[in-house]
């Protein structure tokens, strides 16, 4: 979205015609999947074509014009691919007077000054076969007219001529189109196309001028807690020196609203447009919508959105946008714009729920309109993918090229160093290319022979690899040249055969290809290549980036500054390097808030759950310290199991105690929907006469992020040090860093473990009011490699056995009971 600068709103005359001029359905059968390799080409072309239009050919003609109003000046500006004949050296020697041009009066009278035709040249380069172009797209026409409008007006022609030039990147043939205009014609259609923008910029005028108007007159909303304020002038100092800032605060510092309410300060002075929060979960996200009501309850003029995946906003049975599938896909174009102004007009706290049924009543798709919709607000919630996946950000405010005073604050942000893997990562399975060449055998030989290809690459990596868990490999040449092949021929094959059986299929392997070819271009010594063969058998080749910093930077060089917080965010120079690459980036560390009296910790040190130690007596032991646990006060617990295969084993044992039927056991399972989530957590609601037991998973959907607050928990046991499960990808990543002279171990398993093992035991203490046990149940804690790891908050930890552990958590309860403390 463009912003005012000093009451002047500038927009170039390509986002002015497709915003007001957009049109028609919206169509997944239409693939443009190589955008990239297109515009690097199309820039190749430009000046190919460009060199060979002769010397009264003047290419890249910058162009502006001024329209003022009441309360501000619109600048409509671009660059005209070229402009054609005699009138350019008048338009040059008008440009001389202002400085701009250094040409010489007998070049300007050299002219013949007879010819007053003028000709716009609007290039477009295209993979698409040409012979399916009849006639130019009018967005792009509309371009050239917009730049023959300016230029006629400003060299006072009566006729100016546009031609449109669609040139084919794969044979660089050319097709061209031309008409001639009448000035007149042309301000009257550009008169309306401006009229239509100025309402946009009126509501753009006035809901900017509240925001800052507001938000510089906010108060914070509640006294400070402890911590509070220095992690709200951190942030805001951060934001006003542009550079990144990580901070490391417990639950109950009140993270959310300490960077909210500095960021929008900061955004109230100007030093940002537009606020990202960035979260790796749904539920993160509600919070922060929390807190912007908050502020908009205290006088903030603050609009935000909350961005949801296309799935869960679709209503169609499937997302399968195209106007036979869809009728809200049909005509989108047309009725969008529409949609998106009666809802900025009319709402503040855009939800999911207020998108779909303002899409309903316009007869949209609810997915894009929230995408058009962020366009105008302050404020954006989303997942990470939106700012920083290469494959899904929005291309509106970080595609290459572009820029933007933007605000980072990334929640949570622990769990971005593995999604930024997954992101930066690409891999191709061996057997989805077999699948792939059956389905287009039948259709289309050439494409079917350059999997074959493809395929026999693979196949020489998979020889290789012999009886090898993992290869490495230096390179993959080879198939990335069969890939390029590929993806050409599917380009074309896709854009005449727009439905035929299986086309998903083959649809999401051109994807993959194309991701494998740009992540390619992003390799680089912070990625390891290599080969395997999956649990189910398949034979992948991978790209993995092991360090994302380097792509993280670039992304956050889109912003002006880029909060990391988090309550587990140690040791803090490990996510510096795989986050920002900067060990000298700011960091802050807050204390908790929580009297350390309303919390027992204790770890067991007769216990265990090493993989090589695993057996039924240390199954049977974990079940004696959880009953124990539980027994010692009616409530609710929790239990996190490193695996779902201990969980289970653990879990059996449970079954045969005769003891444990005094005791409500809950397990969690794999793969739950929303409301199976929520009804899981619905049964800490209520504490009934005996205590109820959750056994969870570390790392799992309830070991991060929810808040059982009061008596809802007063318990938890986490089990084992949350070492990732050995695998190749760790072992990888372990000796990666090992070359680097690193402790690859740390890198690869122990730090990420203990993250899970501290946000686990985050669950208990979320208030001032919580009360609760916390209990470690594994020796290896009492080494100095997981100590060194604890938080300060941790420093009163207290060793126990079976023997001892009831005596301590009874002397814990009795405390808290005689201090008539509630509990």
């Amino acid at each position: 979205m463009e912003t005012f600068k000093n009451g002047n709103l500038k927009i170039s005359v390509r986002n002015l015609v497709e915003f007001v001029l957009r049109s028609g359905d919206i169509d997944n059968r239409v693939v443009s999947g190589a955008d990239k390799d297109a515009m690097q080409e199309g820039t190749r072309l430009h000046k190919k074509i460009q060199g060979k239009m002769g010397g009264n050919y003047h290419a890249e003609v910058p162009l502006r014009m001024e329209f003022p109003f009441d309360n501000y000046t619109i600048t409509v500006e671009g660059r005209a691919d070229g402009i054609i004949d005699g009138a350019m050296e008048r338009h040059i020697k008008k440009d001389k007077k202002t400085g701009k041009q250094d040409v010489t009066d007998s070049e300007a009278e050299s002219s013949d000054s007879n010819d007053k035709t003028a000709m716009i040249d609007e290039i477009k380069c295209m993979y698409a076969d040409l012979a399916f172009i009849d006639e130019p797209k009018f967005i792009h026409k509309a371009q050239a007219m917009c730049y023959g409008y300016i230029y006629g007006t400003q060299n006072e022609l009566e006729t100016i001529k546009i031609q449109m030039t669609y040139v084919n990147i794969d044979t660089e043939e050319v097709k061209r189109f031309e008409e001639e205009f009448t000035l007149s014609y042309l301000k009257n259609w550009f008169n309306g196309v401006l009229d239509e923008y100025v309402k946009w910029a009126d509501y753009m005028y006035v809901s900017q001028n509240l925001m800052r108007l507001t938000a510089k007159e906010l108060e914070f909303p509640y006294e400070y807690r402890a911590g509070q304020r220095e992690v709200a002038v951190s942030v805001y100092k951060a934001i006003n020196r542009s550079v990144p800032l990580f901070i490391q605060a417990p639950t109950g510092v009140g993270k959310t609203m300490s960077t909210v309410f500095p960021a929008v300060k900061a955004m109230g002075e100007d030093k940002a447009e537009k606020l990202f929060y960035l979260t790796a979960k749904t539920i993160a996200g509600t919070v922060a919508h929390e807190a912007f009501r908050t502020l908009r309850r205290c006088g903030l003029k603050f609009k935000t959105i909350a961005l949801t995946a296309k799935e869960k906003m679709c209503v169609m049975d499937e997302a399968n946008c195209n106007p036979v599938y869809c009728e809200r896909a049909k005509g989108h174009y047309d009725r969008i714009n529409d949609a998106v102004y009666d809802m900025i007009m009319n709402e503040s706290d855009i939800t999911r729920e207020l998108i779909q049924e303002y899409a309903a009543k316009h007869n949209v798709c609810p997915f894009e309109m929230s995408l058009d919709i962020s366009n105008w607000v302050d404020g954006i919630i989303c997942d990470y993918n939106y700012a920083f996946d290469p494959q899904a950000s929005l291309k509106r405010y970080f595609a290459e090229g572009g820029s933007g005073r933007y605000i980072f604050l990334v929640d949570e942000a622990h769990n971005l160093v593995d999604r930024a893997r997954e992101m930066y990562s690409a891999e191709l399975c061996k057997e989805k290319v077999l699948e792939v060449k059956r389905i287009m055998t039948v259709r289309d030989r050439a494409i079917a022979n350059s999997l074959e290809r493809i395929n026999k690459v693979m196949l020489m990596y998979k020889r290789q690899l012999d009886d090898k868990e993992y290869l490495l490999l230096p390179s993959t040449a080879e198939l990335e040249l069969q890939l390029m092949r590929f993806n050409s021929l599917m380009e074309k094959y896709l854009e005449k055969h727009k439905e035929f059986e299986n086309r998903d299929i083959v649809l999401d392997f051109y994807f993959e290809a194309l991701n494998y070819m740009a992540t390619v271009d992003r390799l680089d010594e912070c990625y390891e290549i290599y080969c395997k063969i999956d649990e189910d058998g398949n034979f992948r080749t991978h790209l993995m980036c092991i360090n994302p910093s380097g792509n993280l930077k670039y992304c956050m060089q889109k912003a002006v500054s880029t909060i990391f917080f988090s309550a587990t965010l140690l040791p803090v120079n490990y996510y510096k390097e795989l986050l920002s690459g900067n060990k000298e980036d700011y960091a802050m560390y807050i204390d908790s808030p929580f009297n350390p009296a309303n919390r027992l910790m204790v770890i067991g040190e007769d216990v265990t759950s090493r993989y090589t130690r695993r057996n039924q007596n240390e199954y049977e032991k974990l079940a004696d310290y959880i009953y124990r646990l539980a027994a010692s006060k009616t409530g609710n617990y929790m239990v996190f199991f490193p695996s779902y295969s201990l969980l289970r084993a653990v879990y059996d044992v449970v079954l045969t105690q005769e003891r444990y039927a005094d005791i409500d056991v809950i397990c969690q399972q794999n793969s739950m929907t929303e409301e199976a989530r929520e009804e899981f957590l619905a049964q800490f609601d209520e504490t009934g006469e005996k205590s109820m037991v959750a056994f969870c998973v570390m790392g799992g959907i309830f070991s991060e992020g929810i808040d059982l607050t009061n008596d809802r928990l007063i318990g938890t046991a986490v089990v084992g040090t949350g070492l990732p499960q050995v695998c190749a990808e760790r072992d990888i990543i372990m000796n990666y860093f090992k070359d680097k002279g690193m402790d690859g171990f740390d890198y690869a398993y122990r730090f990420p473990g203990m993250n899970k093992v501290q946000q686990a035991a985050g669950r208990v203490i979320r208030t001032h009011e919580d009360t609760g046990v916390i209990a470690l149940l594994d020796d290896r804690f009492l080494n100095r490699e997981y100590t060194q790891l604890f938080p300060r908050e941790w420093k009163d930890i207290k060793r126990v056995s079976l023997s001892t552990f009831s005596g301590e958590i009874e002397r814990f309860w009795n405390d808290k009971n005689a201090g008539g403390e509630k509990c």
